[in-house]
């Protein structure tokens, strides 16, 4: 009996989503596993023809709350924490960022590593390069406990491109 329930313990840590966050440094740089989202794929530095930089205060609102790109734009985006608190920038679907905020009020401890996500401490900066290579209307918020559902978060409009 032990061992069947280790055995679906361990397959459920396997399968689980890899929703994660927490203060911990992030391990050294390693190599960006691109995996397609409905709001793009994880881009590359050479690829960035520009550069957008939010704003994140302990007020729980980014400046500016609203980004236009291009379909198949690759973007750094650089995000700047002029708070005293941790802040984060996660990009996805409103429902798939609603869903991970409501993961993060039960488990506001969890770690994370993914290249539409990134943290950043009080008094720094972080970066996300991404290709937006699908059109529609997006999101971008901070999921750390309670942020999001005090209003943190702001919409990406992808514009089709004209071919």
């Amino acid at each position: 009996m032990k061992k069947a329930a280790f055995i679906i313990s361990a397959t459920l840590l396997a399968v689980s989503p890899a929703w994660a966050h927490g203060e911990k440094p992030h391990a050294a740089a390693q190599v960006v596993v691109k995996e397609q989202k409905d709001w793009g794929i994880a881009g590359d530095a050479k690829d960035v023809r520009r550069t957008i930089t939010l704003v994140m205060t302990d007020n729980m609102r980014f400046t500016p709350d609203r980004i236009e790109v291009k379909q198949g734009e690759t973007v750094r985006l650089r995000i700047q924490n002029k708070g005293q608190l941790l802040h984060e920038l996660v990009i996805g679907t409103p429902a798939e960022l609603a869903a991970h905020a409501e993961q993060m009020l039960k488990h506001p401890g969890m770690e994370h590593d993914e290249p539409y996500m990134t943290h950043v401490k009080p008094g720094q900066r972080g970066e996300i390069i991404w290709t937006f290579n699908r059109a529609g209307q997006f999101e971008f918020a901070c999921l750390i406990a309670g942020h999001f559902q005090a209003g943190m978060k702001g919409r990406i409009n992808v514009t089709r491109s004209q071919r």
